[in-house]
């Protein structure tokens, strides 16, 4: 078979699942799509901004063959100032999740190792696994990163450190003076030898008062990445587009290994477009934090436990979840199983429209009603 032909550690990775579209649901339950209600992959239920739309449709009428900026100069100079860091230490990616990919790639191969946490984010998993590194997973901290047990776990061999925050799926949150110590140690004990990825693709749900400035990190530290992501609060999930502050010599080796025309012309007008657009942010973090508490109330009200949450979805535990998320299914609502991360009996809501979730709410209440 050819599939034989590729490295044993390519041959074991179980390819990432990702949330049921809704087109699929009709076509297997005969379910009219208008009706079906997607509350599995974290997207803004909003959409982008009108603001968006506009400058898309606008430059749609005006494309010509030709490939977009291949390093981004306008969006870099936006982000740039946003961020207050050179635009020369800023990477481009087809959403954070390609920045993940080039950090392992850049930074990982067989003989080394990447730290990260249980039941964080997937995509590290599988991205140590693709270059054929040693994996090490530390178990969890009430479902969210034990930084003291990652530090000690930090090898001669390691290289990579990911740390999630805020957590995806379970919603955690690690404090910024407990971040920055982790930081100031890794460099103490290891100087610049371990690169530590700080994802932040939920940062834009988070309460004020709980966000930091991890540019400043950036700038203090030479072996820190922090990766964003416009897929979330700014709408721009079809679009990709991410992007990676690092110092030079981090964001050299990531530009080495990164693919030349990697995020495409509109999708670089439509993330300058977000960016100037306050207003649409302010409205994505109001309408999320209301639903966010619509959300617990109702599962605190059922009695079902759930992880008080800082992004935009909830992780309830419901018992037999594979049942109720068939269940759901079959009542044309689509979330989250996490069976994969270690978390059989939870389920992942990403949060909606006020009405979305409330027809939610109804029908796991009639699922679980005896």
């Amino acid at each position: 078979m050819t599939s034989l032909l590729a490295p044993e550690h390519v041959r074991a990775i179980a390819a990432y699942q990702p949330g049921k579209p809704i087109e699929e649901l009709a076509r297997e339950y005969g379910l009219d799509p208008a009706e079906i209600i997607k509350l599995a992959s974290n997207e803004n239920p909003l959409g982008c901004s009108g603001r968006v739309r506009e400058a898309l449709c606008q430059a749609a009428a005006s494309l010509q063959g030709r490939y977009p900026d291949p390093n981004g100069f306008d969006l870099k100079a936006d982000l740039a100032a946003r961020h207050g860091v050179p635009a020369a230490w800023i990477t481009l990616g087809n959403g954070s999740n390609d920045l993940l990919e080039l950090a392992s790639l850049a930074l990982l191969d067989e003989g080394t190792s990447a730290v990260y946490a249980e039941h964080a984010f997937v995509v590290y998993r599988l991205s140590t696994q693709a270059r054929g590194a040693r994996h090490c997973q530390v178990p969890a901290k009430h479902f969210g990163h034990d930084l003291s047990a990652m530090l000690d776990a930090i090898a001669e061999d390691t290289r990579l450190v990911f740390i999630a925050n805020p957590n995806n799926p379970t919603g955690t949150h690690v404090p910024a003076a407990q971040i920055q110590a982790f930081l100031q140690a890794v460099q103490d004990r290891h100087g610049s030898r371990v690169t530590v990825l700080l994802d932040e693709a939920y940062d834009d749900y988070l309460d004020p008062a709980e966000r930091a400035d991890s540019a400043q990190w950036v700038r203090q530290y030479d072996n820190l990445i922090v990766t964003r992501t416009f897929s979330k609060a700014y709408g721009l999930a079809g679009l990709r587009v991410g992007y990676a502050l690092a110092q030079p010599g981090l964001t050299d080796v990531l530009n080495r290994v990164r693919q030349p025309f990697n995020v495409n012309a509109l999708a670089q007008l439509a993330a300058r477009t977000a960016l100037a657009d306050a207003d649409f942010l302010d409205q994505t973090y109001r309408l999320n934090r209301q639903g966010r508490q619509q959300l617990q109330d109702a599962f605190a009200e059922l009695g079902l436990d759930f992880i008080p949450s800082h992004t935009n979805f909830v992780l309830v535990q419901v018992g037999d979840a594979a049942r109720i998320h068939d269940e759901l299914l079959r009542r044309g609502i689509i979330v989250r199983p996490v069976a994969g991360d270690g978390l059989p009996r939870h389920l992942r809501v990403s949060i909606g429209l006020p009405q979305e979730n409330t027809r939610f709410i109804q029908a796991l209440a009639d699922i679980l009603r005896p």
